[in-house]
């Protein structure tokens, strides 16, 4: 009979059940102290090479990771300030429709009545822009008469 045979046996037979020999461990207490390491230079010098590539490839690593988070902020900022920029276009084409509202002419003669103001005289509109020489050449401060009109 085999030895699982003779575990699977029944209850009644009471036998041990083993398939080989038993392992037994005895502890042996070793003293390290008086031991010396001795140094091995040509290791040493193969764990600076490999700390030095290990702290080149961290590097190399943390410039590529750096590089790819400013990029990624760099891309948000640039699209903030392009939202920024297409709201004041709006802005600003909203500031010119009511600058072309405010100065139709029809409306300020309309508001100019309303407030009692009456179309100029002969004589009282001076034109600036035939002062000016065309060149934008500085112009001498001249003093001419004043003369005032009253109109009621």
């Amino acid at each position: 009979m085999s030895a699982a045979a003779t575990c699977a046996a029944p209850a009644r037979r009471r036998r041990p059940c083993w398939t080989g020999t038993p392992e037994i461990y005895f502890a042996k207490p070793i003293d390290n102290s008086r031991m010396v390491k001795l140094e091995d230079p040509r290791r040493s010098r193969e764990m600076r090479q490999f700390g030095v590539a290990l702290g080149c490839l961290f590097l190399l690593v943390m410039v590529f990771a750096w590089q790819h988070y400013k990029a990624i902020e760099y891309g948000y900022q640039i699209e903030g300030l392009k939202a920024q920029r297409n709201g004041m276009i709006e802005i600003n084409r909203a500031l010119h429709l009511e600058e072309a509202s405010l100065r139709d002419p029809s409306r300020v003669d309309i508001w100019a009545r309303e407030h009692g103001l009456q179309p100029p005289q002969a004589g009282q509109i001076i034109r600036m822009d035939t002062v000016l020489p065309d060149n934008g050449a500085p112009v001498m401060a001249s003093m001419a008469p004043v003369s005032v009109v009253s109109v009621r």
